[in-house]
């Protein structure tokens, strides 16, 4: 199985629409694992794992985003699978 690890930073209008809760309802149900957290700079940022097409179906969501919300760029980086997340979490930042 071809397994994938992205790294995701959204931009736009991306807090406050329940971007966060949206990610998670949309990952669990590919089946993939990782976190989701908003940043204080008002983007969202994502590590996402799992089966490389979940992955590229996720990804393509990313762009769109809930409703209410306002994608205006997404920053993907490929990371090593790493295997460590056995669901997809809500993180609350640790920097603020």
């Amino acid at each position: 199985m071809d397994m994938r690890r992205a790294h995701l930073t959204i931009s736009g209008i991306v807090q406050g629409v329940f971007f966060r809760s949206t990610t998670r309802h949309q990952a669990m149900g590919l089946g993939l694992g990782g976190w989701v957290k908003n940043r204080r700079d008002g983007k969202v940022e994502i590590v996402v794992e799992g089966e490389g097409q979940r992955i590229a179906n996720f990804i393509q969501w990313c762009h769109e985003g809930p409703p209410g919300a306002r994608v205006d760029h997404v920053d993907l980086s490929w990371e090593e699978y790493a295997g460590e997340f056995s669901n997809f979490s809500v993180k609350y930042s640790d920097t603020w």
